[in-house]
């Protein structure tokens, strides 16, 4: 049977490459293909001839698409439950044809960040070589973009999907690898990761850079200035990171950014319209998950690192499909921006997609986040969300409380867990009004959920605006 015949002009794959036939590097042998869903695949051909697509799990559906004048191709193929391998099979012209083997169908995830993402098993890890030596696992497949930027929006990329192996386990993002890890075995179905992060980036590089140019409160944070070891300008890594991969079919995204950004009080609109950006470049509304930054010892003047730890938990309250994991207690040294328990951090992720991408019965996958304060007698009594079976703290007494007047001059005080709540009171204040939990650079907490999961930093008043306030 043939399909209908598609007609796209799909003017961003031309780009230079006019004269160019095939596919771009994220279809290549070893590929993950999104399972049950129609995903898209594009390429390049000559103009006004037939791009033949067969696929293994269908053999006797051709879809079949034009090549634009331009001299681009894009369509959708459908795809079946999880398993594999397969071949798929494209035919650009009647006398070519390009033949991709070892194809998996199962779940993608798009992995992406700065250095906590982009961080290997080779640069260090708890437990590091018995992690490296057990990395054998022929389902999970990975697609690591290089590091690299460009001042336009790019078509393809240098890289190829590579079977995870203790080899390229060690080479490619810690957390993206225990993330995937964590689903193959939970969902027991293929899982393909394409890790595009790199160490030191602002969020301002991985969006598109008009988002930036047409937004003006985020346009006067933006940086200004090219870094020469690094990149920081607007839209420089989403070029040649993300474009090229645009709109492959994902599940989702996990984030891990943000400690380059301290110090941007817009940082939730900014993350915001990055995701909806991204979103609408996929063509879904795709789950976006991501880490919270870790206690560090900034050494900051006002404060900024628990300003933008609250400014990250906010993206979860006005951006839909949107979950944050807390990993305040992951941090082997206050002094090392690159806390070494990467295997925790893949794991609340996925624990968090598990249970709200896939719908499967993970307990207590997330934090307690403050929901409101209440003062009886002297005391503050602070109730939380993700809280119901109780909290607990690991130790005599609770770190890192504060409390204050009207006069905001917080001094250490006592709490004492009450059920599902936290009583909070100091004789050094009479009239409480503010209360903080951690609130600062690197006080490491130790109050927590009873499954074990760290309470998340807060303060009593705070931001309920996207815009800061």
């Amino acid at each position: 049977m043939k399909k209908a015949i598609f007609l796209i002009t799909f003017t961003g794959l031309a780009l230079g490459l006019q004269a160019k036939t095939g596919l771009p590097a994220v279809f290549g042998d070893n590929m993950v293909l999104q399972q049950h869903s129609d995903v898209s695949v594009w390429g390049w051909g000559n103009p006004s001839e037939t791009v033949k697509i067969v696929s293994g799990w269908q053999l006797n559906d051709t879809v079949t698409v034009k090549v634009s004048g331009e001299g681009v191709w894009r369509t959708k193929i459908r795809t079946v439950g999880a398993g594999g391998p397969y071949t798929l099979q494209v035919f650009v012209s009647e006398t070519d044809k390009i033949e991709l083997h070892n194809v998996m169908l199962g779940e993608v995830w798009l992995c992406s960040g700065q250095s906590n993402m982009g961080w290997t098993a080779a640069e260090n890890l708890v437990n590091k070589e018995a992690e490296i030596a057990a990395a054998n696992h022929p389902d999970i497949r990975i697609f690591h973009v290089p590091a690299r930027t460009a001042t336009s929006p790019q078509v393809d990329c240098d890289a190829g999907w590579t079977g995870c192996t203790p080899v390229t386990m060690q080479h490619t993002s810690a957390v993206g690898y225990f993330f995937a890890r964590r689903l193959k075995e939970y969902l027991n179905v293929p899982v393909g990761v394409i890790v595009a992060a790199w160490g030191g980036t602002p969020y301002e590089t991985w969006i598109k850079k008009e988002l930036i140019d047409n937004h003006p409160l985020l346009k006067a944070y933006a940086p200004v200035n090219e870094n020469k070891w690094r990149p920081n300008l607007p839209g420089t890594c989403y070029n040649q990171m993300i474009h090229p991969i645009v709109p492959y079919s994902i599940s989702g995204a996990i984030w891990y950014q943000g400690e380059t950004n301290v110090g941007n009080p817009f940082y939730a609109m900014g993350l915001q319209t990055m995701i909806n950006g991204w979103r609408a470049d996929f063509g879904k509304e795709f789950p976006f998950y991501f880490v919270q930054i870790a206690p560090f010892t900034y050494n900051s003047a006002f404060n900024e690192p628990a300003l933008l730890r609250e400014q990250q938990e906010l993206v979860t309250k006005f951006v839909a499909r949107t979950g944050m994991v807390v990993v305040s207690d992951l941090v082997h040294d206050v002094k090392d921006i690159h806390p070494i328990d990467k295997q925790n951090v893949g794991l609340r992720l996925a624990n968090l997609a598990l249970a709200e991408t896939y719908a499967q019965p993970v307990k207590a996958y997330l934090s307690p986040v403050f929901k409101s304060m209440s003062v009886e007698k002297g005391k503050a009594i602070i109730t939380f969300d993700n809280a119901q079976a109780g909290l607990m703290i690991k130790g005599e007494k609770i770190t890192g409380l504060k409390i204050a007047g009207a006069d905001e001059k917080f001094v250490p005080a006592d709490g004492i867990v009450r059920g599902d709540q936290l009583v909070v009171s100091s004789p050094e204040v009479k009239q409480l009004v503010y209360v903080t939990f951690c609130f600062d650079d690197a006080t490491v907490g130790n109050l927590f959920s009873k499954a074990g999961l760290p309470v998340a930093p807060f303060r009593s008043n705070p931001v309920k605006s996207l815009f800061g306030k």
